[in-house]
């Protein structure tokens, strides 16, 4: 009995896993087992606790990886994987492959300098505090990446075989269309995972990679994401306010801060922010990428232009590589970091993680949330229990490195920025499809988002739609 089992994005955005075991049998021990994505927990204590144990299906008897794209919610798991004695193939998009050979090691570098400043303020229970895994580990599990190009279709084996489509969320991203021969019959299964924005529009400006997911889809089985199904992303142009934001701060004399995905969101912003100083809307002061991975993050971005959208293609043509641009400033190590929150003068620091976990942004959160002169700007997704969302939603304190930090700053959010479909767009999407599936999957949404795009969905398209729950297993066929 063929079956797919949810591993994590189940109930919550984070840590998504999806297990395709063939086995015959219910123990599922003759068959060849497939995950898709790889993803770690982010949130509230209880989801990250789940990085920290092995996975309930022994890693060593996974036979193959197959990315959908390169966030760390879909992919930041794999050397741990890799760790806990993994050795098979993991596929991925060339431009995922590529962004994960960045992405990775900065996240082990990052877990590494996070597990020595616990230990050096003794904010950790943990003596002494460890890193989920090291750079070293990280770099490790580079070797076993295999790129596969949109549309190829690749034979796993026998039984199974799969194709990249378009998911247009981030550069690279992909949906996985899963095709499992058994017992004379051919099922194919379809595995969303982050859906892009369908279309480019002022009301989501700046988006690096073409829009629109791939059209015309045919599934008997589709699993896929319900990130923002219980609402749909604002419809003004973000960019006038976001002016008056920034524009409001500087003049205080304050600093912005903005916590940013170092991928996809921090090269949207970067090119936002320059179009709209040399346009004269917002003032021009420093602006800071301060993330390790920064300068190889756009140098990737300038090598697959075959994703680009018009509006980036402008952009680059008009003014460049950011790395050249004149008081935009790719931070990579650790005293030119610290150099920043030396700066008393206005200034805008991009920094990750942008949900505020970890990483760099928790240094220049804890030194400017006390100040009211300063701006924090949220434009992505905070998921529940992450720091992020505690700042977003009008948390007085927060606890940062152990040490609670007032919240005195202004706080501020533009969902235009996201790049995940919204209900509407979804649905636009879903529509196109060929023929309704036989059954319809939600994860990696939380629990309310889950259950309105569930009966949206029904009421709407009168699809067979179900909430998957963690750990549980779904028959196919």
């Amino acid at each position: 009995m063929t079956y797919i089992q949810f591993l994590g994005a189940a109930g919550v955005v984070t840590g998504s896993k999806h297990l395709v075991n063939t086995s015959n049998d219910e123990s599922g021990a003759n068959g060849f087992q497939l995950l898709i994505d790889c993803g770690m927990f982010q949130g509230q204590k209880e989801w990250r606790e789940r990085n920290w144990k092995d996975t309930p299906i022994p890693a060593a008897g996974i036979d193959a990886v197959v990315l959908t794209h390169a966030h760390l919610d879909h992919c930041g798991w794999i050397p741990r994987l890799v760790k806990e004695g993994f050795k098979g193939p993991i596929y991925a998009t060339p431009a995922t492959v590529d962004l994960c050979g960045i992405i990775l090691p900065d996240s082990g570098h990052l877990q590494e300098e996070d597990a020595a400043y616990a230990n050096k303020v003794h904010s950790s229970k943990h003596n002494p505090a460890l890193p989920l895994y090291t750079l070293q580990e990280a770099l490790d599990s580079l070797k076993l990446f295999k790129p596969v190009d949109f549309e190829q279709t690749l034979q796993l084996s026998p039984e199974l075989s799969f194709r990249y489509v378009h998911a247009a969320h981030i550069l690279g991203s992909s949906m996985v269309e899963l095709t499992l021969k058994q017992n004379g019959s051919s099922k194919r299964l379809l595995f969303s995972g982050d859906i892009g924005r369908v279309r480019n529009t002022t009301v989501a400006p700046g988006k690096v990679v073409h829009s629109g997911p791939q059209e015309g889809e045919t599934a008997d089985l589709v699993v896929m994401e319900s990130t923002y199904g219980n609402r749909d992303h604002p419809k003004n142009d973000p960019r006038p306010e976001m002016a008056k934001l920034i524009t409001d701060a500087i003049k205080r004399g304050g600093t912005v801060v903005v916590p940013a995905f170092a991928v996809e969101r921090t090269q949207k912003l970067v090119f936002m922010l320059k179009e709209m100083m040399e346009a004269g809307e917002i003032p021009k002061v420093p602006v800071h990428c301060d993330s390790p991975m920064a300068i190889k993050a756009v140098q990737v971005f300038l090598k697959h232009t075959e994703e680009f959208s018009d509006d980036t293609k402008r952009q680059i043509s008009e003014f460049g590589s950011p790395l050249t641009w004149p008081g935009f400033f790719f931070d990579t190590s650790q005293q030119q970091s610290k150099k920043i929150n030396d700066t008393t003068t206005p200034q805008i620091i991009i920094s990750s993680s942008g949900m505020a976990t970890g990483g760099r942004i928790q240094h220049h959160l804890e030194q400017r949330l006390p100040d009211p002169k300063n701006l924090v700007l949220f434009i992505g997704f905070q998921a529940p229990g992450t720091r992020g969302r505690q700042i977003k939603d009008g948390e007085p304190e927060v606890k940062i490195f152990g040490q609670i930090v007032p919240v005195k700053a202004q706080v501020a959010t533009l969902e235009q920025f996201s790049d995940h479909a919204d209900t509407t767009e979804l649905l636009e999407w879903l529509h196109t499809f060929t023929a309704p599936p036989a059954q319809t999957w939600l994860v990696h949404g939380d629990p309310d988002a889950a259950q309105k795009l569930r009966d949206t969905m029904i009421k709407e398209l009168h699809w067979t739609v179900n909430i998957a729950q963690w750990m549980q297993k779904v028959p196919v066929g």
